[in-house]
């Protein structure tokens, strides 16, 4: 099973920037599209952003466009989420996911993803 541990959450003011990192251990994520889940308190988990197994294909939650920027470095093993202009509604425990596939070019926030780190919590607030 593939292990994910997120890192770089925290406390920033609105308007402000974080950047989350997710990096696997004991297996590659060559052969792993990468997406960025969020769950805030009383509400359900949404998808953020999603990359390609080449990084070549990305997508959005309209929420985060323009604001919110995934990237990954394979040679790194590591996934980053980059979110810029951060709002109180941005506020929520992050989550780093994975799922094997075929295409090197594609990815969905609709997929179901198999593996799942720990999360890692952002709070926006003044």
């Amino acid at each position: 099973q593939l292990q994910l541990v997120e890192s770089g959450g925290g406390l920033v003011q609105p308007g402000g920037s974080l950047r989350l990192s997710c990096v696997a251990s004991e297996f590659s994520l060559d052969d792993y599209a990468i997406g960025w889940f969020r769950q805030a308190p009383g509400k359900e988990r949404e998808g953020v952003s999603c990359i390609s197994r080449n990084g070549g294909s990305t997508n959005y939650a309209d929420s985060v466009k323009g604001r919110f920027i995934i990237s990954r470095d394979n040679a790194k093993n590591t996934v980053y989420l980059h979110m810029n202009s951060l709002k109180p509604e941005d506020t929520a425990i992050y989550y780093c996911t994975a799922r094997r596939h075929l295409l090197l070019n594609r990815c969905a926030l609709g997929w179901r993803y198999d593996d799942w780190g720990q999360g890692t919590q952002v709070t926006v607030s003044s």
